[in-house]
């Protein structure tokens, strides 16, 4: 319980009740930072032969709760949350989010029984519904900037119905086909989300940092990033995939610098969001290698689902959290524990192994450690505060 006093004020009064169903960010976060700590130590010890394999087996498994589990909650979890703020509209709360989240869960539960046409059915069912719940307010508010995040996650959800297809016999494409058009899914959405809200933190929790976008630098960047979600997606690889990740390596190698991240380091809760960043390039660059196989192309996945999107999910759902529960926008030592800890998990989950590949299994198995201890931190830390109301006493 010390932990929790560097997250809240020692002298202010809690408030009392229950608001985990308030609004999306809190079942979400809660329970998605709860199943990042227990599922991936899981798949290290099933990966070292420990434990028995489940329906979804091996790295598969791994793969499909990673993405399609794990970070799908935190990406539902924020667009529920910032689509309220965008529209001025309500999201779903309240009976309506405990369906959404009953359904998440019920997922995650399927896949680890023999009952695999339930198991696809509800893999499916959750990000078309999040779609749903998003698209009425987006509508209603004629919000079109936003439009293409409720494309997006019926894009997941095609994606979620080629994977379970093909586990269940009625395609023939390997499962890896579509769990890569998802890496580039959430590779686009990290790159979206980060190009909105990194310039914007910076300038306002950082004086005198002068983050700067350039249109011509945006423009690259996002849009080789969507040129190489299209060149997986109709299976092209060698030199045309290695030069698209290239030039996008590149560029948001550009874009990060523009945003002057040196001048962050005094500032947890605006740092962690920028070195998470920086493993965006790291990722394209790494991508580039893997598609003359030179290296591994699992480093490169490590790149952007530990380093990249793990670090920006760790930063954004301790921000967020703090924001819409009243909370002061200032990083406890907790947070910046957390921080480190899960940046470290990707430092030696693509480095050791790229230095010494004989230690991959000791990488993988510390790297899962130290990823657990960061989410398992903020699970600890962030339960009280998203299950209790906010302390300015406004809805949400």
């Amino acid at each position: 319980m010390a932990l929790l006093q560097h997250l809240e004020e020692p002298s202010a009064p809690q408030p009392k009740g229950f608001a985990l169903f308030a609004l999306g960010f809190r079942p979400f976060y809660l329970l998605a930072s709860i199943f990042a700590a227990l599922s991936v130590p899981l798949w290290a010890l099933q990966f070292a032969g420990l434990l028995p394999r489940p329906y979804l087996s091996g790295v598969v498994w791994h793969a499909h709760e990673m993405l399609l589990g794990f970070t799908l909650a935190v990406i539902v979890g924020f667009l529920l949350t910032a689509g309220r703020n965008w529209t001025n509209l309500p999201t779903p709360t309240g009976a309506k989010l405990c369906a959404l989240v009953a359904l998440w869960l019920l997922a995650r539960v399927l896949v680890l029984t023999p009952y695999a046409l339930a198991a696809a059915v509800a893999n499916v069912a959750f990000p078309l519904a999040a779609a749903a719940g998003l698209a009425v307010p987006f509508f209603q508010a004629r919000n079109r900037r936003n439009y293409f995040f409720v494309a997006l996650l019926v894009l997941l959800a095609a994606v979620a119905a080629l994977f379970h297809l093909t586990a269940l016999g009625a395609l023939a494409t390997p499962p890896w086909a579509g769990l890569q058009i998802a890496l580039d899914t959430v590779l686009f959405i990290v790159v979206v989300m980060g190009g909105r809200v990194i310039p914007m933190f910076t300038n306002n929790g950082v004086p005198g940092a002068s983050a700067a976008k350039r249109p011509w630098v945006e423009k690259v960047a996002l849009g080789f990033v969507l040129v190489l979600l299209l060149a997986d997606a109709f299976g092209l690889q060698g030199w045309p995939v290695a030069a698209v990740a290239a030039v996008a390596c590149v560029a948001h190698l550009c874009r990060w610098l523009l945003w002057q991240p040196w001048k962050t380091l005094g500032t947890p809760l605006v740092w962690v969001l920028h070195l998470a960043y920086v493993w965006v390039p790291i990722h394209l660059f790494l991508r580039a290698f893997s598609a003359f196989g030179w290296v591994s192309p699992s480093l490169s996945v490590h790149a952007l689902t530990v380093g990249a999107a793990g670090g920006l999910m760790i930063g954004m759902m301790t921000r967020t959290a703090k924001g819409h529960t009243g909370r002061p926008l200032q990083a406890s030592r907790a947070d910046t524990a957390a921080y480190v800890l899960v940046l470290l998990a990707a430092v030696v989950r693509v480095a050791l192994p790229l230095i010494a590949p004989s230690q991959t299994l000791h990488a993988i198995l510390v790297s899962a450690v130290l990823w657990s201890a960061g989410f398992g931190l903020y699970a600890w830390c962030y339960g009280p505060l998203l299950t209790r109301p906010r302390m300015d006493g406004r809805p949400g």
